[in-house]
C-alpha cells in the first residue's frame, strides 16, 4: 500500500476515531429513551429523540420471501405500495394534498426478510398524518387506477434493472444462491408475475397480513411514550392476534466456487463476487465489519490508485438473516483486477492486520454509522434490524463497543472463515474471462 497515502488516511482517521469517542459517550444511554410495550401481540419500540422536528414510525411485517413462491414474487412489495396510494377515507386525490402541504411522506415496499409501510412527519402534524397513515394500513382502497399505476411503476423499474448493468448484476446474484433457497425469490417480483396480480389478489394479500404476530411497529421522535401508546391502542387494538410463525432462513452453504457469466456488449466486464457471511445476531458480526471496511480500502487502493484498473472497486456486506459479503468491480481486465482483489483475501487469511490500519478504518467505519443514524427514520430502520433479524433491539446498544473488541486475530480467523468459496456473476464477454482466475483450484 502507498505509504504516503497510507499516512494521510490514518492521520485523517484519529480526528474521526475521536469523534466516534465523543458520539458513543453521546449516545451511550439510548436504552432509557426506549419504550417496549405490547398491544393485543403487536410489539412496539417508541425511542424518545429530544428536540427532533420530526417523527418516524416504520410498521414492519415480518417475513419478506420467506412467504412467497416463484409464483407469488412480488406479491407482497406490489400489496404495501398500493395500499399507501389511498384509503376510503382519503383517496388518492387528497392523501396527496395533505402530504405536499405538510411536507409528510408515506409509503411501503417489501425486501428480502420483511416488509414495511412507514410515515415520516412533523411533531405538529403527527396527530392527522397518524390518522391518515392508520387508514391507509387498516382500510387501503385498492382502487383499479391506483394498482394499474403501481403496476406501471413496477414493471417500469425491472426494465430499467434490466437495461443497465449494475442492477442487472445484483439481480443476477440470485444464481450464487443455492438451488431452492428463499432468497432466490426476488422481493420485486418479475415482469411475468407483477403484470398478472389484480386487485382483488392485492387485497386478499393485505388481509392475510393484519394480524399483529407479523407486525412489528417502530416509532422515533419526540413525542411522549404514553401519548404514543394510547394512539397506537386506540388504532390497532383490534387486530386480531392470528398465529404467525416466522420460518427460520436456511443457512447458506458456499460449498465450492461458481461462476456464471451472462453475456453482453458492454464496454468494460461487471463482476460481483459473494461469500458467506455472518447476520447481526452471529458474534463473528462485528469482526466481519471490520474485515471488511479493511477489504474495501485495500481493494480501492490497489485497484484503482495503484494499478488504475476500475474506478470504483469495491467490498460490502449485506444486512439478511442469511447473509453474504462481496467484492465488485467493473473493468475491461477483470481477470487482473479479481486476481489482485483474491490476492489481498489471501493475504488477510494469512497475515495479521498491522496496528496503524487497523485502529484507523474501525474509526472511519464507526463515524459513518453515526452519520448515517442522523434522522429518525434511520434510526428507526437500525431498531427494526436489530429486532426482526438481530437477535432484538436490545443488541444494538453493542455495536459500539463490539466493534471496538474486535482484534486482529479476530479479523485473520473470519476472513478464514467466509471469505472462500467465492461465488462469481459476470455481465460482459464470456471469452475476456480467465476461468482458473475466477475459480482456483478448479
Amino acid at each position: 500500500m502507498n505509504t504516503s497515502i497510507m499516512k494521510s488516511l490514518i492521520a485523517t482517521l484519529s480526528i474521526l476515531v475521536a469523534f466516534s469517542v465523543s458520539g458513543a459517550a453521546q449516545t451511550a444511554s439510548t436504552d432509557a429513551a426506549i419504550t417496549e410495550f405490547d398491544v393485543n401481540g403487536l410489539k412496539v419500540i417508541f425511542k424518545k429523540r429530544t428536540s427532533s422536528p420530526t417523527i418516524s414510525v416504520g410498521l414492519y411485517v415480518r417475513g419478506g420471501v420467506r412467504n412467497a413462491t416463484p409464483e407469488t414474487a412480488g406479491l407482497e412489495n406490489f400489496t404495501l405500495q398500493a395500499a399507501m396510494e389511498g384509503s376510503k377515507s382519503y383517496p388518492k386525490a387528497v392523501l396527496r394534498r395533505e402530504l405536499a402541504r405538510t411536507g409528510s411522506s408515506i409509503g411501503g415496499a417489501s425486501g428480502t426478510d420483511f416488509g414495511a409501510m412507514s410515515v415520516v412527519s412533523t411533531k405538529q402534524d403527527f396527530p392527522e398524518m397518524w390518522r391518515m397513515f392508520t387508514d391507509l394500513v387498516l382500510n387501503p382502497a385498492f382502487a383499479k387506477e391506483d394498482v394499474e399505476r403501481i403496476r406501471i411503476a413496477l414493471l417500469s423499474g425491472i426494465a430499467d434493472a434490466n437495461s443497465q448493468p449494475d442492477n442487472a448484476l445484483s439481480m443476477l446474484g440470485s444464481k450464487a444462491l443455492p438451488v431452492g433457497h428463499p432468497y432466490a425469490v426476488p422481493s420485486e417480483g418479475t415482469a411475468e408475475t407483477i403484470a398478472k396480480f389484480t386487485p382483488a389478489d392485492l387485497r386478499s394479500y393485505h388481509k392475510g397480513l393484519l394480524a399483529s404476530s407479523r407486525l412489528l411497529l417502530v416509532a422515533v421522535g419526540d413525542y411522549e411514550p404514553d401519548v404514543f401508546k394510547q394512539m397506537v391502542t386506540e388504532s390497532f387494538a383490534k387486530l386480531p392476534k392470528g398465529n404467525y410463525q416466522e420460518k427460520p432462513v436456511p443457512p447458506l452453504v458456499f460449498d465450492k466456487a461458481t461462476l456464471d457469466i451472462s453475456e453482453r456488449s458492454v464496454p468494460t466486464n461487471y463482476v460481483k463476487g459473494y461469500f458467506r457471511a455472518p447476520n447481526l445476531a452471529d458474534p463473528d458480526y462485528y469482526a466481519m465489519r471490520v474485515a471488511t471496511a479493511i477489504l474495501q480500502s485495500r481493494v480501492y487502493q490497489i485497484v484503482r490508485v495503484q494499478r488504475n484498473l476500475s474506478y470504483a472497486p469495491n467490498a460490502e456486506m449485506d444486512e439478511d438473516a442469511a447473509n453474504t459479503g462481496n467484492i465488485y468491480v467493473t473493468a475491461v481486465d477483470a481477470n487482473e483486477a479479481v486476481r489482485l482483489m483474491l490476492a489481498i483475501i489471501e493475504d488477510m487469511k494469512q497475515n495479521l492486520v498491522e496496528r496503524d490500519e487497523f485502529e484507523g478504518l474501525p474509526g472511519y467505519f464507526l463515524t459513518t454509522y453515526y452519520l448515517d443514524q442522523e434522522t429518525d427514520i434511520a434510526q428507526v430502520r437500525v431498531l427494526a434490524n436489530y429486532e426482526l433479524i438481530g437477535g432484538g433491539w436490545r443488541n444494538s446498544e453493542k455495536f459500539i463497543p463490539s466493534i471496538n473488541a474486535v482484534t486482529p486475530e479476530a479479523v485473520r480467523d473470519v476472513c478464514r472463515k467466509y471469505m472462500k468459496n467465492i461465488r462469481f456473476v459476470v455481465i460482459g464477454n464470456p471469452n475476456a474471462i480467465d476461468r482458473r482466475i475466477f475459480l482456483p483450484g478448479s
